[in-house]
Parts: C-alpha cells; sequence; structure tokens
C-alpha cells in the first residue's frame, strides 16, 4: 500500500509553521483505493506569499478543522502504507511535527518520487513536481493545492510503478 500524500503549509518546516491543507490518495500498486482531503486551520497566521502562491488564507481556513481533529483521518489512511510524496521529507517532516504537538509519535517509510523520478527518468533539466509532469505529459491542475498536486503525483507515482525496471519501488500486493 502506498498513500500518496502532499501538504500546503504556512511556511518552511522549522518553526512555529503549520499545515493549511492535506490531501492524501492511498493507492494499492495498481489504482486509489481510498481519499482522504481537509483544509486544516493552522491557528497561526498565513503570510501573504502563502497566500499568494496556494490562494489559501486566513478567512478561507477560520471555519477548517484544526490538525488534532483530523489526525485520526491522517493516521488511518497512512496506516500500513509507503508514505509517498515529491520531495517527501518536507510533506512527511511536516505531518511528524504535527503528531509530536499531540503528544504522538508519527513514523511512516517513506519513498520520495522526486528521488525515483531522477532514477526511472534520467536526463530532465528539472524534477520539480511541475516540470516532471510537464516533460511526462501528466496533467497537473489547481497548482500549489494539495488535491491537485496529490492527484498529479499519483499520476507521476503509477508512472514510475509502470517504468521501474530495476525494482527500486517496493512492491508488496496482497
Amino acid at each position: 500500500m502506498y498513500a500518496i500524500v502532499d501538504i500546503e503549509t504556512t511556511g518552511g518546516v522549522n518553526g512555529p509553521t503549520r499545515i493549511t491543507e492535506i490531501a492524501v490518495f492511498r493507492h494499492d500498486g495498481r489504482q486509489v483505493i481510498d481519499t482522504f482531503h481537509s483544509l486544516v486551520n493552522p491557528q497561526t497566521y498565513i503570510p501573504p506569499f502563502i497566500t499568494r502562491l496556494t490562494g489559501i488564507d486566513n478567512q478561507l481556513v477560520k471555519d477548517a478543522p484544526v490538525f488534532s481533529e483530523i489526525a485520526d483521518s491522517v493516521r488511518q489512511i497512512t496506516k500500513d502504507a509507503w508514505f509517498v510524496a515529491h520531495n517527501v521529507s518536507f510533506d512527511y517532516n511536516f505531518i511528524k511535527k504535527e503528531f509530536s504537538w499531540l503528544d504522538e509519535f508519527y513514523t511512516r517509510d517513506q519513498l520520495c518520487t522526486v528521488r525515483l523520478s531522477r532514477k526511472i527518468f534520467p536526463g530532465y533539466k528539472s524534477y520539480s513536481l511541475g516540470n516532471i509532469c510537464q516533460s511526462l505529459n501528466i496533467k497537473l491542475e489547481d497548482r500549489h493545492r494539495a488535491s491537485g498536486d496529490a492527484a498529479a503525483t499519483v499520476k507521476l507515482f503509477e508512472l514510475l510503478l509502470q517504468y521501474d525496471t530495476k525494482a527500486l519501488i517496493p512492491v508488496d500486493f496482497d
């Protein structure tokens, strides 16, 4: 199982920055079998440059659940699955930090679609999500929003699975 994740945040992973949106697609190696998506009230100010990038502002998230209210859903949809993301350390460390603020240790095995893309599709100038999607003709809608970026990462991951001739991606179908 794979949990393909994308988040939007109030800034970089260090400091008091928080998650503002999360999308997770649970994938069995063949297809998406479950999804979770939510805006998240970060309980902190969203800087204007983040709003310009994502379209997420303080007004949009004021009535959204705080992370503790969605933690069970995040825990469940990622349970017993590889945590997959484009630049996985960013998304994973944010979620791990959110769980640590709830006094909970969160751990998942991780797969990075940036690193996998470099190995499986060598030779591209850039492996940013936007550029690799363009290079591989993957439709990327709703850029810099969790569900749009996660959906594109699902398509990228499916191509990676298809072209992984070196067995870089752990596959354990039930």
